[in-house]
């Protein structure tokens, strides 16, 4: 265990050694960073690209004069109006934060090819042919397999107490849409909890919004009555309110709810937001070019764990997290594992080929084949997740959304 240890934190000094080594070459006094957000500080999603703003800032010693955050910015056209504010600001790199944010984000790119426009989750940089818009993302689904592993942990626990609710652990899930970031999310980490437990089952419950605090507690409490653990794809506490409430162990995402959930939460995955902020911002400090599409991984300290709540998780989970952490950076792991007869299955069959709709277009056709090597290739042909395979032992509850 303290050789695995070691490889994590050396792997992760090594990025931020890299990171720090640009950054203090660079003179940011040119520098000025706008933020478009699609809700505010209560989101819990939007607030952690808020604490990656304020690390990142930090970090490069830039005041408040050099950045400038928009709260509460629709998917519409008002998120083009607000990046044309920014750019009439003196912002020289804009981000926007939300999916339905990228056309309108692009629309102000070809009318400013001075300003650096940057946008997360979207999927048209690569195929726009723009040198100042830029895609990113991260590994996510690497997190998300590790809180899986967390929760499958858990559900072994309650299964050997003789205390699952059924003759099998079921997890329930609460997800915004059905969008490929989504099912990429709860298909990973229910991987990580079937490397545990191999018979467990999930349940999905889609909102059909990000946030809606009352949709998803409502959703939480439905699959409370079937399941043995929660998780979500969702921004608000109402989910994990709802688990709290009654005493259902919770794996949630984009930051700890210990304080209000403290006999409940487990853990959850992140994407830590700083190092591409602090990325961007030297590309443009340096005059040097932006990745059209940029995906973070653990080993740049862009996927994250928080700290295990080990009044709630099984025993052991800190070590089991360590070990398979190390086995996905390494690469001996692969979270869409295809070669694991029966891990990945679809109608009965194992999944050999699938071709994924990687390049965009209005008729989401799919283009790119995404199988090989024994494993299927997430977010290496983009950034943005585009896993949406519907596999055996997950079962969508309404698929309206």
């Amino acid at each position: 265990m303290k050789k695995i240890v070691a490889l994590v934190l050396a792997l992760a000094m090594a990025a931020a050694m890299a990171l720090t080594a640009g950054a203090e070459s660079a003179d940011y006094s040119g520098v000025k960073l706008g933020v478009i957000l699609l809700h505010d500080e209560n989101s819990t999603y939007d607030l952690n690209f808020l604490n990656g703003v304020k690390e990142a800032a930090a970090n490069l010693g830039l005041d408040e004069s050099q950045v400038i955050i928009k709260t509460g910015i629709p998917e519409s056209n008002e998120c083009y109006e607000q990046a044309l504010d920014l750019v009439d600001e003196g912002c020289n790199v804009i981000f926007a934060d939300s999916f339905g944010h990228e056309d309108f984000m692009i629309s102000a790119a070809k009318e400013h090819a001075d300003v650096e426009f940057c946008h997360a989750t979207g999927t048209k940089a690569h195929t726009e042919g723009l040198a100042n818009f830029h895609n990113a993302f991260a590994s996510i689904y690497e997190g998300r397999y590790l809180a899986g592993v967390a929760a499958g942990l858990k559900l072994k626990e309650i299964q050997d107490a003789g205390k699952l609710k059924g003759d099998h652990p079921v997890i329930g899930y609460v997800g915004a849409f059905t969008y490929a970031e989504v099912i990429s999310g709860y298909t990973s980490f229910y991987l990580g909890a079937k490397s545990i437990v191999p018979d467990v089952t999930m349940n999905v419950q889609f909102t059909g919004s990000w946030y809606d605090e009352t949709e998803e507690k409502n959703a939480a409490q439905a699959l409370i009555a079937d399941a043995d653990l929660i998780s979500q794809h969702a921004d608000s506490m109402g989910a994990p309110s709802a688990c709290e409430d009654a005493g259902i162990p919770n794996v949630s995402y984009n930051g700890s709810t210990v304080a209000s959930c403290p006999n409940t939460f487990i853990v959850a995955s992140r994407i830590n937001w700083a190092p591409y902020f602090e990325y961007i911002l030297t590309q443009k400090a340096k005059g040097e070019a932006i990745d059209t599409d940029w995906t973070g991984t653990i080993a740049t300290g862009s996927v994250v764990l928080t700290d295990v709540n080990e009044q709630a998780a099984a025993a052991g989970t800190v070590e089991k997290l360590a070990e398979v952490k190390a086995a996905l950076e390494d690469g001996s792991l692969k979270v869409f594992d295809t070669a694991t007869e029966g891990f990945i299955t679809v109608g009965g069959e194992a999944m050999t080929s699938y071709m994924a709709d990687v390049d965009t277009d209005a008729a989401f056709e799919k283009d790119t084949e995404a199988v090989a090597d024994g494993y299927f290739h997430e977010s290496e042909y983009r950034s943005a997740p585009y896993f949406d395979a519907q596999i055996d032992g997950i079962t969508l509850v309404n698929t309206a959304f």
